[in-house]
Protein backbone atom coordinates (compact mmCIF):
# COMPACT_ATOMS: atom_id res chain seq x y z
CA UNK A 1 0.00 0.00 0.00
CA UNK A 2 1.07 3.43 -0.89
CA UNK A 3 2.22 5.65 1.97
CA UNK A 4 -0.76 7.79 3.08
CA UNK A 5 -1.20 11.86 3.62
CA UNK A 6 -3.06 11.12 6.67
CA UNK A 7 0.01 9.65 9.29
CA UNK A 8 -0.12 12.23 12.34
CA UNK A 9 -3.47 13.75 11.80
CA UNK A 10 -6.25 14.18 13.71
CA UNK A 11 -10.12 13.63 13.20
CA UNK A 12 -12.29 15.60 15.67
CA UNK A 13 -14.44 16.26 12.52
CA UNK A 14 -15.16 15.23 9.56
CA UNK A 15 -15.23 18.83 7.77
CA UNK A 16 -11.49 19.54 9.27
CA UNK A 17 -10.48 16.82 6.57
CA UNK A 18 -10.60 17.09 2.27
CA UNK A 19 -13.44 14.88 0.57
CA UNK A 20 -10.54 13.05 -1.10
CA UNK A 21 -8.82 12.21 2.54
CA UNK A 22 -12.29 10.98 3.28
CA UNK A 23 -12.84 8.97 0.08
CA UNK A 24 -9.32 7.30 1.40
CA UNK A 25 -10.79 6.18 4.52
CA UNK A 26 -13.97 4.42 3.19
CA UNK A 27 -11.89 2.94 -0.11
CA UNK A 28 -9.87 1.22 2.82
CA UNK A 29 -12.98 0.35 5.09
CA UNK A 30 -14.74 -1.40 1.89
CA UNK A 31 -11.35 -3.55 1.29
CA UNK A 32 -10.83 -4.53 5.03
CA UNK A 33 -14.29 -5.47 5.17
CA UNK A 34 -14.16 -7.76 2.45
CA UNK A 35 -10.63 -9.48 3.45
CA UNK A 36 -11.04 -9.03 7.11
CA UNK A 37 -8.12 -11.01 8.61
CA UNK A 38 -6.05 -10.77 5.49
CA UNK A 39 -2.44 -10.62 6.55
CA UNK A 40 -2.22 -7.41 4.35
CA UNK A 41 -3.60 -5.90 7.62
CA UNK A 42 -3.34 -7.78 10.44
CA UNK A 43 0.01 -6.39 11.74
CA UNK A 44 -0.04 -2.63 10.46
CA UNK A 45 -0.16 -1.56 14.33
CA UNK A 46 1.32 -4.61 15.77
CA UNK A 47 3.18 -3.63 19.55
CA UNK A 48 1.18 -0.32 19.61
CA UNK A 49 -0.79 0.67 21.50
CA UNK A 50 -4.31 3.16 21.33
CA UNK A 51 -5.17 4.99 23.80
CA UNK A 52 -8.96 5.27 24.68
CA UNK A 53 -9.97 7.96 26.79
CA UNK A 54 -13.90 7.13 27.74
CA UNK A 55 -15.56 10.11 30.23
CA UNK A 56 -18.83 8.53 29.35
CA UNK A 57 -19.46 4.71 28.58
CA UNK A 58 -20.54 3.03 25.67
CA UNK A 59 -21.44 -0.45 23.66
CA UNK A 60 -20.53 -0.31 20.39
CA UNK A 61 -17.25 2.86 20.74
CA UNK A 62 -15.37 0.16 22.92
CA UNK A 63 -16.12 -2.83 21.58
CA UNK A 64 -15.03 -1.53 18.11
CA UNK A 65 -12.15 0.24 18.74
CA UNK A 66 -10.72 -2.93 20.98
CA UNK A 67 -11.39 -5.01 17.68
CA UNK A 68 -9.94 -2.45 15.67
CA UNK A 69 -7.08 -2.57 17.55
CA UNK A 70 -6.55 -6.28 17.76
CA UNK A 71 -7.14 -6.84 14.00
CA UNK A 72 -4.87 -4.39 13.22
CA UNK A 73 -1.92 -6.61 15.46
CA UNK A 74 -2.24 -3.74 18.40
CA UNK A 75 -3.55 -3.57 21.45
CA UNK A 76 -5.99 -0.43 23.03
CA UNK A 77 -6.15 0.51 26.59
CA UNK A 78 -9.04 1.59 28.20
CA UNK A 79 -8.51 4.38 30.19
CA UNK A 80 -11.34 6.31 32.56
CA UNK A 81 -10.23 9.85 33.55
CA UNK A 82 -12.21 9.94 36.79
CA UNK A 83 -9.57 7.19 38.36
CA UNK A 84 -6.90 9.43 36.92
CA UNK A 85 -5.06 12.62 38.13
CA UNK A 86 -6.15 14.85 36.17
CA UNK A 87 -6.51 18.99 36.45
CA UNK A 88 -10.25 19.86 36.64
CA UNK A 89 -12.15 23.10 37.06
CA UNK A 90 -13.09 21.50 40.54
CA UNK A 91 -9.35 19.89 41.44
CA UNK A 92 -5.82 19.76 41.27
CA UNK A 93 -4.07 17.32 38.96
CA UNK A 94 -2.41 16.76 35.76
CA UNK A 95 -2.56 19.37 32.95
CA UNK A 96 -4.09 18.53 29.42
CA UNK A 97 -0.19 20.29 28.11
CA UNK A 98 1.24 17.49 30.58
CA UNK A 99 -1.27 14.70 29.94
CA UNK A 100 -0.96 14.71 25.91
CA UNK A 101 2.83 15.14 26.23
CA UNK A 102 3.53 12.02 27.76
CA UNK A 103 1.24 9.89 26.59
CA UNK A 104 2.32 10.65 23.32
CA UNK A 105 5.63 9.14 24.50
CA UNK A 106 3.75 5.86 24.78
CA UNK A 107 0.95 5.91 22.25
CA UNK A 108 0.31 5.54 18.83
CA UNK A 109 -3.06 7.39 18.93
CA UNK A 110 -4.99 8.68 21.53
CA UNK A 111 -9.46 8.57 21.21
CA UNK A 112 -11.50 10.73 23.11
CA UNK A 113 -15.30 10.12 24.66
CA UNK A 114 -16.94 13.10 26.14
CA UNK A 115 -20.72 13.72 26.15
CA UNK A 116 -23.51 15.96 27.56
CA UNK A 117 -23.49 14.72 31.43
CA UNK A 118 -19.62 15.08 31.33
CA UNK A 119 -19.31 18.93 30.60
CA UNK A 120 -21.47 21.91 31.64
CA UNK A 121 -21.73 23.97 28.78
CA UNK A 122 -21.98 23.10 24.95
CA UNK A 123 -18.85 23.57 23.05
CA UNK A 124 -16.69 22.02 26.27
CA UNK A 125 -16.18 18.53 24.77
CA UNK A 126 -14.93 20.05 21.28
CA UNK A 127 -12.74 22.52 23.25
CA UNK A 128 -10.89 19.69 25.01
CA UNK A 129 -10.72 17.22 22.02
CA UNK A 130 -8.73 20.20 20.35
CA UNK A 131 -6.53 21.27 23.05
CA UNK A 132 -5.19 17.39 23.51
CA UNK A 133 -4.46 17.43 19.60
CA UNK A 134 -2.96 20.73 20.24
CA UNK A 135 0.00 19.33 22.27
CA UNK A 136 0.00 16.27 21.59
CA UNK A 137 2.60 14.46 18.64
CA UNK A 138 0.18 11.31 18.12
CA UNK A 139 -2.79 11.62 16.69
CA UNK A 140 -6.23 12.49 18.17
CA UNK A 141 -9.69 10.66 17.57
CA UNK A 142 -12.55 11.69 18.79
CA UNK A 143 -14.69 8.54 19.73
CA UNK A 144 -17.89 10.81 19.99
CA UNK A 145 -18.04 13.99 21.97
CA UNK A 146 -20.82 17.19 22.43
CA UNK A 147 -20.46 18.32 18.68
CA UNK A 148 -19.40 15.13 16.37
CA UNK A 149 -18.94 11.78 16.15
CA UNK A 150 -16.64 11.46 12.51
CA UNK A 151 -16.32 7.65 12.94
CA UNK A 152 -20.40 7.50 13.16
CA UNK A 153 -20.87 9.71 10.37
CA UNK A 154 -18.17 7.96 8.24
CA UNK A 155 -19.89 4.20 9.31
CA UNK A 156 -23.20 5.84 8.09
CA UNK A 157 -22.13 7.04 4.80
CA UNK A 158 -20.13 3.88 4.41
CA UNK A 159 -23.71 1.70 4.62
CA UNK A 160 -25.74 4.39 2.39
CA UNK A 161 -23.23 3.72 -0.13
CA UNK A 162 -23.38 -0.23 0.30
CA UNK A 163 -27.26 -0.10 -0.34
CA UNK A 164 -28.15 3.11 -2.92
CA UNK A 165 -24.25 3.32 -4.71
CA UNK A 166 -21.72 5.36 -4.39
CA UNK A 167 -23.13 8.37 -6.40
CA UNK A 168 -25.27 9.61 -3.86
CA UNK A 169 -26.12 12.83 -5.79
CA UNK A 170 -29.34 13.23 -6.15
CA UNK A 171 -30.47 11.02 -3.32
CA UNK A 172 -32.25 12.51 0.06
CA UNK A 173 -31.55 11.96 3.77
CA UNK A 174 -34.34 12.93 6.31
CA UNK A 175 -32.28 13.36 9.95
CA UNK A 176 -35.36 13.92 12.52
CA UNK A 177 -35.84 14.64 15.63
CA UNK A 178 -37.89 12.21 17.74
CA UNK A 179 -39.21 11.87 20.91
CA UNK A 180 -37.22 9.66 23.57
CA UNK A 181 -35.98 9.59 27.36
CA UNK A 182 -32.35 9.86 26.69
CA UNK A 183 -31.87 13.97 26.21
CA UNK A 184 -28.70 13.21 23.48
CA UNK A 185 -26.30 15.36 22.31
CA UNK A 186 -25.82 16.64 18.96
CA UNK A 187 -23.10 14.77 18.19
CA UNK A 188 -24.35 12.09 15.40
CA UNK A 189 -26.89 14.06 13.69
CA UNK A 190 -24.41 17.07 13.08
CA UNK A 191 -22.04 14.53 11.35
CA UNK A 192 -24.57 12.40 9.48
CA UNK A 193 -25.42 16.00 8.40
CA UNK A 194 -22.39 17.62 7.30
CA UNK A 195 -21.19 14.35 5.88
CA UNK A 196 -24.31 13.38 3.88
CA UNK A 197 -23.89 16.94 2.46
CA UNK A 198 -20.26 16.52 1.70
CA UNK A 199 -21.31 13.13 -0.77
CA UNK A 200 -24.24 15.40 -2.82
CA UNK A 201 -27.18 14.34 -0.86
CA UNK A 202 -30.31 16.52 -0.64
CA UNK A 203 -30.28 16.98 3.06
CA UNK A 204 -33.51 17.47 5.31
CA UNK A 205 -34.14 18.32 9.03
CA UNK A 206 -37.02 17.90 10.70
CA UNK A 207 -37.99 19.20 14.36
CA UNK A 208 -40.30 20.48 16.81
CA UNK A 209 -39.55 24.47 17.36
CA UNK A 210 -37.46 24.58 20.23
CA UNK A 211 -34.92 21.88 18.85
CA UNK A 212 -32.69 23.65 16.59
CA UNK A 213 -29.51 22.03 16.01
CA UNK A 214 -25.74 24.38 16.26
CA UNK A 215 -26.52 26.97 13.73
CA UNK A 216 -23.26 27.67 12.86
CA UNK A 217 -22.83 24.05 11.84
CA UNK A 218 -26.19 24.08 9.90
CA UNK A 219 -24.87 27.06 8.23
CA UNK A 220 -22.16 24.85 7.26
CA UNK A 221 -24.47 22.12 5.85
CA UNK A 222 -26.22 24.66 3.76
CA UNK A 223 -22.49 25.58 2.01
CA UNK A 224 -21.60 21.90 1.86
CA UNK A 225 -25.14 21.33 -0.34
CA UNK A 226 -24.76 24.42 -2.44
CA UNK A 227 -21.56 23.34 -3.31
CA UNK A 228 -22.98 20.35 -4.44
CA UNK A 229 -25.78 21.32 -6.45
CA UNK A 230 -27.99 19.65 -3.54
CA UNK A 231 -31.26 20.44 -1.34
CA UNK A 232 -31.13 21.41 1.88
CA UNK A 233 -34.01 22.53 3.89
CA UNK A 234 -35.35 22.82 8.11
CA UNK A 235 -38.88 21.71 8.51
CA UNK A 236 -40.93 21.57 11.97
CA UNK A 237 -43.61 19.28 10.15
CA UNK A 238 -43.33 15.73 11.60
CA UNK A 239 -44.19 14.06 8.26
CA UNK A 240 -43.60 16.46 5.43
CA UNK A 241 -39.74 15.37 5.58
CA UNK A 242 -40.39 11.88 4.49
CA UNK A 243 -41.70 12.68 1.40
CA UNK A 244 -39.19 12.17 -1.14
CA UNK A 245 -36.44 10.31 1.24
CA UNK A 246 -34.84 7.80 0.44
CA UNK A 247 -32.97 7.55 4.00
CA UNK A 248 -34.50 7.97 7.32
CA UNK A 249 -32.33 8.86 10.36
CA UNK A 250 -34.72 9.11 13.00
CA UNK A 251 -33.06 10.19 16.60
CA UNK A 252 -33.68 12.24 19.44
CA UNK A 253 -31.42 15.11 21.28
CA UNK A 254 -31.40 17.57 23.52
CA UNK A 255 -32.50 21.49 23.73
CA UNK A 256 -30.27 24.04 23.53
CA UNK A 257 -31.41 25.47 26.71
CA UNK A 258 -30.25 21.70 28.11
CA UNK A 259 -27.60 23.63 29.72
CA UNK A 260 -28.13 26.10 32.51
CA UNK A 261 -26.69 27.50 35.35
CA UNK A 262 -23.34 25.81 34.68
CA UNK A 263 -25.30 21.90 34.61
CA UNK A 264 -26.87 20.11 32.13
CA UNK A 265 -30.37 19.54 33.07
CA UNK A 266 -30.94 15.94 31.87
CA UNK A 267 -34.47 15.24 33.62
CA UNK A 268 -35.82 18.42 32.22
CA UNK A 269 -34.67 17.63 29.23
CA UNK A 270 -36.64 14.38 28.88
CA UNK A 271 -39.36 15.03 30.53
CA UNK A 272 -39.97 17.89 27.79
CA UNK A 273 -39.35 15.37 25.41
CA UNK A 274 -41.67 12.56 26.19
CA UNK A 275 -44.04 15.17 25.61
CA UNK A 276 -44.13 15.09 21.57
CA UNK A 277 -45.74 11.85 21.54
CA UNK A 278 -46.20 12.24 17.47
CA UNK A 279 -42.49 12.65 16.90
CA UNK A 280 -41.68 8.57 16.16
CA UNK A 281 -40.56 7.10 12.75
CA UNK A 282 -43.18 4.56 12.51
CA UNK A 283 -44.86 2.04 9.37
CA UNK A 284 -46.96 5.03 8.61
CA UNK A 285 -44.27 7.75 7.92
CA UNK A 286 -41.93 5.74 6.15
CA UNK A 287 -45.01 5.04 3.22
CA UNK A 288 -44.59 8.92 2.86
CA UNK A 289 -40.87 8.18 1.66
CA UNK A 290 -39.07 6.37 -1.52
CA UNK A 291 -39.52 2.97 -0.29
CA UNK A 292 -36.16 4.51 2.24
CA UNK A 293 -34.05 2.76 4.08
CA UNK A 294 -33.93 3.34 7.94
CA UNK A 295 -30.36 4.06 9.89
CA UNK A 296 -30.01 5.16 13.26
CA UNK A 297 -26.32 5.06 15.81
CA UNK A 298 -27.48 2.98 18.13
CA UNK A 299 -28.41 2.36 21.17
CA UNK A 300 -32.21 2.89 19.77
CA UNK A 301 -34.63 3.97 22.67
CA UNK A 302 -37.49 1.55 20.92
CA UNK A 303 -40.61 2.71 21.04
CA UNK A 304 -39.58 6.12 21.36
CA UNK A 305 -37.87 6.80 18.62
CA UNK A 306 -38.78 4.62 16.17
CA UNK A 307 -41.63 1.61 16.17
CA UNK A 308 -39.51 -1.80 16.07
CA UNK A 309 -41.50 -2.49 12.85
CA UNK A 310 -39.16 0.08 11.14
CA UNK A 311 -35.95 -0.63 13.50
CA UNK A 312 -36.34 -3.99 12.72
CA UNK A 313 -37.67 -4.36 9.76
CA UNK A 314 -36.55 -5.50 5.76
CA UNK A 315 -34.75 -1.55 5.12
CA UNK A 316 -32.77 -0.94 8.09
CA UNK A 317 -29.41 -1.00 8.05
CA UNK A 318 -28.71 -0.27 11.68
CA UNK A 319 -26.73 -3.58 11.88
CA UNK A 320 -24.91 -3.01 8.76
CA UNK A 321 -23.84 0.67 9.78
CA UNK A 322 -23.06 -0.71 13.13
CA UNK A 323 -20.76 -3.35 11.62
CA UNK A 324 -18.80 -0.50 9.54
CA UNK A 325 -18.11 1.53 12.63
CA UNK A 326 -15.23 -1.77 12.93
CA UNK A 327 -14.07 -1.20 9.65
CA UNK A 328 -13.80 2.94 9.30
CA UNK A 329 -12.05 2.64 12.53
CA UNK A 330 -9.78 0.30 11.49
CA UNK A 331 -9.23 2.54 8.42
CA UNK A 332 -8.25 5.69 10.60
CA UNK A 333 -6.19 3.94 12.81
CA UNK A 334 -4.18 2.03 9.96
CA UNK A 335 -3.92 5.55 7.56
CA UNK A 336 -2.98 7.99 10.79
CA UNK A 337 -1.08 5.72 13.34
CA UNK A 338 0.44 2.54 11.05
CA UNK A 339 4.35 3.01 11.08
CA UNK A 340 4.84 0.45 8.36
CA UNK A 341 1.83 1.69 6.01
CA UNK A 342 3.26 4.79 5.60
CA UNK A 343 7.04 4.20 5.38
Amino acid sequence: MAKSELFGKDLICSQDWRRPELDEILELAKKMKEKRFSPEYTSLLKDRTFFMFFYNPSVRTRQSFECAATELGGHAQFLEPKTMRLKTAKSAGETTEDAAKVMSRYACGLGIRILEDKISAYGQGDALLREYAKYASIPVVSMAHDKFHPCQGLADIMGIEEHLGEDLKGKKILITWAHGALARSLCSVQEAALLASRYGMDVTIAHPEGYDLDAEVMDVVGKNCAENGAKFEITNDVKEGYRGAHVVYSRNWMSPNAYHGGEFHKQEEIEKALRYTDWICDAEKMKLSENALFTHPMPIDRGHEVTDEVASGPRSIIYDVAENRLHVQKAIMALTMSEKLNK
